[in-house]
């Protein structure tokens, strides 16, 4: 018998499912629960075992890891009769690696404290490929004893695990991970449709810019999403305009300023209210081609 925790994994979606591969991988015992058939499917065939309920899920867990869209789906799945706090053991650890407000995370510890269950929030950075190699970039936020108790499982998850300070924290700087991202994946789109109305090769132009001090990691996972005008979602900017809320509401409250923020936020929000939320977050160039005339974007 292995004397690694037992894990619940609550959320089996684009990035959920792929995490939950890597723990079992690593010699996790893991139960998931999701409201989808086929991705409890899919543990299941990976050898993980499917829940029937989510208080199924956590009963008799060590470690329950939450990985859905938003705070409402967080705040849905915790409290509550039928919910985590009110099903999972006392003693028991909580990591949440979703992307909520650093409000929803402090909340929750707070009320998990009350149960005797322990909270982390750590949510992560990579995207599907990130999740699906185990590359990820986490940032936890909680007691600096339960991080260290959580470390060998995170690693089976990320590459760059960090303890960034008390509760919330860690949704804090996933806020300003999002904010650089979406900054980026703008400035990337508007070069590719200069280069592109300019006439030079594209393919060179990025091979080019990535060597240099231009290169990151949006341009190097990206690229090929805007050479080949495909959107698969590895995270959808309907999730990545949430995000956009969540940092300039928390910047406002601190009162710091984010005027390039600001108006990427907006970018954002047209593109989805233009009916591309569904597409992956590198879809922004279809704003950009919209706004310079380019009718392929349509």
């Amino acid at each position: 018998m292995s004397n690694l925790p037992k894990i619940a994994w609550i959320g089996l979606g684009i990035m959920g499912s792929p995490m939950a591969e890597n723990l079992i991988k690593a010699g996790y015992q893991v139960t998931g629960y999701t409201l989808e058939a086929d991705k409890l499917k899919r543990l299941a065939a990976a050898g993980g075992t499917a829940a029937a309920s989510l208080a199924e899920a956590v009963t008799g867990a060590d470690v329950i890891i939450t990985m859905v869209p938003a705070s409402p789906q967080v705040e849905a799945i915790a409290y509550g009769p039928d919910g985590i706090l009110e099903n999972a053991p006392r003693g028991a650890l909580l990591i949440d690696m979703s992307s909520i407000t650093p409000q929803t995370s402090i909340d929750l510890a707070h009320a998990a404290a009350d149960k005797g269950i322990r909270v982390l929030d750590a949510p992560v950075s990579g995207g599907e490929a990130g999740a699906v190699e185990a590359v990820l970039s986490i940032m936890a936020g909680g007691d600096r004893a339960d991080f260290d108790a959580a470390r060998p499982l995170l690693e089976a998850l990320g590459k760059t695990i960090v303890h960034c300070g008390p509760h919330g924290a860690g949704q804090t700087v996933k806020a300003a991970n999002q904010l650089i991202v979406a900054i980026n994946i703008q400035a990337c789109a508007e070069a590719v449709v200069f280069l592109e109305k300019s006439g030079v090769d594209l393919t060179a132009a990025l091979d080019v810019l990535g060597g240099g001090l231009a290169g990151s990691t949006v341009l190097a996972r990206k690229k090929d999403n805007f050479k080949n005008r495909d959107f698969p979602p590895g995270f959808r900017i309907d999730l990545h305009h949430k995000d956009m809320g969540i940092v300039t509401d928390a910047a406002r409250t601190v009162g710091a300023a984010l005027p390039v923020g600001t108006l990427v936020a907006s970018l954002v929000a047209s593109l989805r209210a233009q009916g591309d939320g569904g597409l992956d977050h590198s879809a922004l160039l279809r704003g950009v081609e919209r706004l310079s005339g380019h009718s392929t974007a349509d």
